[in-house]
């Protein structure tokens, strides 16, 4: 689009194209338009020589600045803001059907199951694991981005053939307005328990701003009623769908078989019975397909059609197994919280493994009363745990450490190793055979935030998948120098 057309009342000289808008000048790709918003603590017009190095096409400012690129003059940016995505992205939430996931745990696995449901080709995903669709990739800022990042990511979705989009709709998000006026055509919640209390400071104001999306919803309305806090969330809900253990619900979780590999679900729906396997495993992962199911089912689609894809069934960063021929397990697993951790425990446990060796740390800048659950929940299940770095922001990592350490001070099977690498390495190389070595927290996040820089990282499943390699490298050259020992012992006899 011109920069003419995007400001028509304006008298804009400047005939230039833009291909995108930024409000971050570290965002800034060559031709975008850069929008001088002035934050709390950040006044973009003292970015705006940073933006045209990289390549800015123009700005958009509030008072007088000396500039290199073009720039148009508005009395107030930030109030412009809305009108400016508008007209740009063509409000692309007019033409989807926008799916909200909420709930503590579970977000990610539901949103991500809807779009494999609902196939990648029609439906879009912006969540923890990035922004996607078929043909389609980007980075999202947070697990659910502000109304300039989301609008882009819905055009793309468009253009790339989408009607859906599945996106994870945290309390942050409402509680920063990022989700302001957007309509949502279905939501849906897995539970809540205690999270994010540095920011909501209580667990009523935590769970006021999850109601929103239900205030903002115009769809189905997807609830589990075996959560505590149910009732709460259907007095603002409207068309209200239950999924859970209890006959009573709309979409009845009658029964279910874990296994190593997959799950063995019956469930029934409008009077009748279903039976079918899943990939999945773990009894959170039953409700979240249970959650998901019913969804795609007050869409419009038909559960023999939705049992069809399950086979298409992965979540990249959950339970994720790392298979390379070695005699012990590796899971790695987005679990953060107390509620998600524990669970996991208690799957892993069924597993039968020998030893749990657990590689783990918690966030720093948000969420310090949970750590010493968390670290509580890992090593009373553990053999031993390794507490490391995990997105520390302006914490140190000892003191992260200290604090999940609080409830377990008469434990001596924890230590900390601060780089994630090194962690994941040692727990690998402590591994017996039959051992489980369980690796937690940032799933398939491939970077890591510290002092305010998103510094690049291998990724959890990397790490695990080279350490590995590492160790069968190793015990095969053993192996050869024992061979090469005996053919000479032999050699040496005759």
């Amino acid at each position: 689009m011109k920069l003419k057309e995007l400001f028509p009342d304006r008298n804009v000289t400047a005939d230039v194209e833009i291909r995108g808008l930024r409000t971050n000048s570290r965002e800034v790709e060559p031709g975008d338009l850069f929008l001088c918003i002035k934050g709390v603590n950040v006044d973009r017009h003292d970015y705006i020589e940073d933006a045209a190095a990289r390549g800015a096409a123009a700005a958009v400012v509030s008072r007088e600045v000396e500039c290199s690129i073009p720039c148009v003059r508005l009395e107030d940016v930030d109030a412009a803001l809305d009108g400016i995505y508008d007209r740009f992205y063509r409000r692309p939430q007019d033409e989807l059907c926008v799916i909200g996931v909420t709930g503590t745990d579970g977000k990610t696995s539901t949103a991500t199951i809807i779009q494999r449901l609902l196939g990648d080709e029609n439906c879009g995903y912006i969540g923890t694991n990035g922004v996607s669709c078929r043909g389609y990739e980007a980075d999202s800022p947070n697990t659910t981005p502000d109304k300039g990042h989301w609008m882009a990511f819905f055009r793309a979705f468009l253009d790339h053939g989408c009607r859906y989009v599945a996106m994870e709709a945290s309390s942050e998000a409402f509680f920063y307005g990022r989700l302001k006026g957007l309509t949502f055509h279905a939501a849906a919640i897995s539970n809540v328990t205690s999270e994010h209390l540095n920011t909501h400071k209580t667990l009523a104001n935590y769970i006021a701003c999850k109601q929103q999306l239900f205030r903002q919803n115009e769809g189905p309305s997807v609830l589990n009623r075996d959560d505590a806090h149910f009732e709460e969330f259907r007095t603002v809900a409207r068309n209200v769908s239950t999924y859970g253990r209890g006959e009573e619900n709309d979409l009845w979780i009658r029964d279910y078989c874990l296994g190593s590999d997959s799950t063995e679900m019956t469930v029934v729906y409008e009077g009748r019975t279903y039976v079918f396997t899943s990939p999945l495993v773990g009894a959170f992962n039953v409700e979240n397909l249970a959650e998901a199911l019913l969804v795609c089912l007050r869409l419009g689609k038909t559960m023999e059609e939705l049992i069809a894809r399950l086979p298409l069934l992965h979540v990249e960063g959950r339970m994720e197994s790392i298979r390379l021929g070695q005699n012990f397990g590796v899971i790695v697993d987005y679990a953060h919280t107390p509620n998600g951790v524990q669970k996991l425990m208690d799957f892993v446990k069924e597993l039968g493994g020998r030893r749990i060796i657990t590689v783990s740390g918690q966030a720093g800048g948000r969420d310090k009363d949970k750590r010493k659950f968390v670290g509580e929940a890992i090593a009373r299940n553990s053999y031993h745990c390794i507490w490391t770095l995990e997105d520390p922001r302006f914490e140190r990592v000892e003191d992260i450490a200290d604090m999940m350490s609080e409830n377990i001070r008469d434990l001596d099977n924890y230590e900390t190793v601060t780089d994630r690498q090194r962690a994941i390495g040692k727990a690998i190389r402590m591994a017996r055979k039959g051992d489980i070595v369980l690796i937690l927290g940032k799933g398939s996040e491939e970077s890591n935030v510290i002092r305010g820089e998103d510094v690049p990282y291998p990724g959890d499943i990397r790490c695990a998948e080279m350490a590995v390699e590492k160790r069968l490298e190793a015990a095969g050259r053993r192996r050869q120098r024992r061979l090469a020992a005996r053919r000479n012992e032999t050699s040496g006899k005759r």
